[in-house]
């Protein structure tokens, strides 16, 4: 009795998918296999990126570090998610849970901020094509990527001790497939107000304000296109953006209904099959969306696989 008292202080209970057990073996067979895209996907952006010099400007510069973004936030989440998916006790210890999420907030942010200065790279290469070498030169996106990676640290350590210094009393079953605020902050049994202050802080810095600035960019992207006098000008320029303006959209969508929280009724049922889409798929789209679509990418890949 006092060792299981002492597991429900130090372990929670991942629900994940247990409303649809018939379907677990199902769910472990796709979820690997795009897991196994992911990060195949990936690591062939990096790699082919690094190893092409035609690749060595600031919009692969940025595209390869989304890449390792992505390895990293699907390598968080979905390793455990698999191994759940499998055993009938899923349990999960209250540091590895704390660390889990504060990865999670720190790439959730990091991949806000790579996705908003893509797309003032794209800005910048659309509305002023003459200055975009001084504006985008190498020390310039490295210190924007810095910061991208910077700017997420904050929060990635203080939302996860402050939030594991409340007492969580009562059941120990996160309703979730992973460790993420909303569900852990349903177990806490004490007064939780400015912790959600804080936490619609975080939101609005680490989702909206990186939304905004895409918005913005895109807005005048778009009237610099319109004033293009030729069709095919227009065309090229708006290619150059439509692989980025894809990512964007699966991504902020998705990861903004999910942590906005609106109080839809059926919110409860949908919210795991939305991280979902954020944690497992996009990541397995993002290196299709820019491959297929980009013919210096599929030519690169070519080369740097017929070289090896």
């Amino acid at each position: 009795t006092k060792a299981l008292g002492l597991r429900n202080q130090t372990y929670f209970t991942l629900q994940g998918f247990s409303h649809l057990a018939a379907l677990q073996v199902f769910l472990f067979v796709g979820i690997l296999f795009m897991f196994l895209i992911t990060m195949t996907g990936n690591f062939l952006i990096i790699i082919v990126a690094t190893a092409d010099p035609a690749l060595h400007t600031p919009m692969y510069y940025f595209l390869k570090n989304l890449a390792f973004i992505e390895i990293c936030f699907t390598a968080d989440i979905v390793p455990k998610l698999l191994v759940d998916l499998l055993l009938e006790r899923k349990v999960i210890s209250f540091s590895a849970c704390a660390l889990q999420l504060s990865f999670f907030i720190l790439l959730l942010s990091c991949e806000c901020f790579v996705l908003a200065a893509m797309a003032y790279d794209r800005y910048v290469a659309v509305c002023h094509p003459l200055h975009y070498t001084v504006r985008m030169n190498r020390r310039v996106c490295l210190h924007m990527v810095l910061t991208c990676w910077i700017a997420g640290i904050p929060f990635s350590i203080g939302l996860p001790s402050w939030l594991f210094s409340f007492p969580f009393c009562g059941s120990k079953d996160i309703d979730h497939f992973f460790c993420d605020i909303a569900p852990l902050l349903d177990l806490a049994c004490s007064d939780t107000y400015l912790f959600k202050l804080l936490l619609l802080l975080a939101t609005v810095v680490i989702i909206l304000i990186p939304f905004a600035l895409i918005a913005a960019s895109y807005i005048q992207i778009t009237h610099t296109i319109l004033q293009m006098p030729s069709a095919e000008g227009r065309r090229k320029a708006f290619s150059t953006c439509a692989a980025h303006l894809v990512a964007v959209t699966l991504f902020c969508c998705t990861a903004g209904l999910v942590h906005l929280k609106p109080k839809f009724s059926l919110w409860a049922n949908s919210r795991k099959l939305m991280a979902l889409s954020y944690t497992v798929m996009t990541p397995m789209l993002n290196p299709i969306i820019y491959s297929l679509r980009n013919k210096e990418v599929k030519l690169a890949l070519r080369k740097t696989l017929g070289r090896r």
